[in-house]
C-alpha cells in the first residue's frame, strides 16, 4: 500500500473528517491480501501496522505506526522510502524465484491530482512489460464486468497506461499500480470510505488476478 509512517499521502475531507490516503490504501491491501491467501497465494505486506488490521469504520484515523516489512522504520525522505521498498520487494523476489512460482507486486494508491474529478479505478504498468500490461488489462476488464452486473448502465472508464514511476520502473516482479479513486471527489469518497466498497474493490481485484491465471 502506498505511503505510510510519516507520509499520509493525499488528504481529502468529508463531513469534517480528514481522509488520509495511506490508511485507506492499507485497508484495501489487507483485504486484497486476505482474499489472495484464501485462494492459495503467499502474500507479503510491505507496509505493516502492528496495531491496525482490517477496519470496518468509515473514517479511519491516521497514525504513524506503520513499518516496512521486517519491522524496519519508514524513512521521512521520499526517495529513501521508495528505495527501501524496492530493495525489500526485489529481495523477496530473489528469495522466492522459481520456475513454478509466478510473482507479482500490486501497489494500491488513491489519486488526488484530478482537481476533485470523479474517476474510476485505473492502472499503470511498466513500459514494455507485456506481463504487467496483460495482468492490469485482465483486472480492468474484470472490474468492468463487475460494474456492469452490480450497477447496470453505470459504465466504467478506468484507464490503463504505462508510467515511469520509481516503484514501477525498479521492481523486478511483474508490477501493477492501481489508483482506486480520487480522495478529493465526493463520489469517489463513498467508494473509499464505505467498508463494503473497500471489500468489493479487494474482491474484484482478486477475481481479476485469478482470471489472469485462468487465461495463462
Amino acid at each position: 500500500s502506498g505511503h505510510g509512517g510519516p507520509d499520509p499521502g493525499a488528504i481529502g475531507y468529508k463531513d469534517g473528517k480528514e481522509l488520509c490516503e495511506d490508511e485507506y490504501a492499507y485497508d484495501v491491501i489487507l483485504r486484497l491480501g486476505r482474499k489472495l491467501i484464501e485462494n492459495g497465494a503467499d502474500v507479503y505486506f510491505i507496509v505493516q501496522d502492528s496495531i491496525d488490521g482490517i477496519r470496518d469504520e468509515k473514517f479511519l484515523n491516521n497514525s504513524i505506526n506503520e513499518k516496512h516489512f521486517g519491522n524496519l522504520p519508514i524513512p521521512n525522505d521520499q526517495l529513501e522510502r521508495l528505495s527501501n521498498r524496492v530493495k525489500i520487494v526485489n529481495s523477496l523476489y530473489e528469495t522466492n524465484i522459481s520456475d513454478n512460482i509466478k510473482q507479482f507486486a500490486i501497489e494500491i494508491h488513491i489519486d488526488s491530482r484530478s482537481e476533485r474529478k470523479n474517476i474510476d479505478i485505473f492502472f499503470y504498468h511498466k513500459e514494455g512489460d507485456t506481463l504487467g500490461l496483460n495482468l492490469a488489462e485482465t483486472i480492468r476488464k474484470t472490474i468492468d464486468k463487475k460494474y456492469s452486473k452490480a450497477q447496470p448502465g453505470r459504465g466504467y472508464e478506468g484507464t490503463l497506461s504505462s508510467r515511469n514511476l520509481y516503484m514501477v520502473r525498479n521492481l523486478k516482479p511483474t508490477t501493477v499500480f492501481i489508483e482506486i479513486g480520487n480522495i478529493q471527489n465526493p463520489k469517489d469518497q463513498k467508494r473509499i470510505i464505505e467498508p463494503n466498497n473497500r471489500q468489493a474493490i479487494a474482491n474484484w481485484i482478486t477475481d481479476g488476478i485469478l482470471n489472469y491465471f485462468i487465461k495463462n
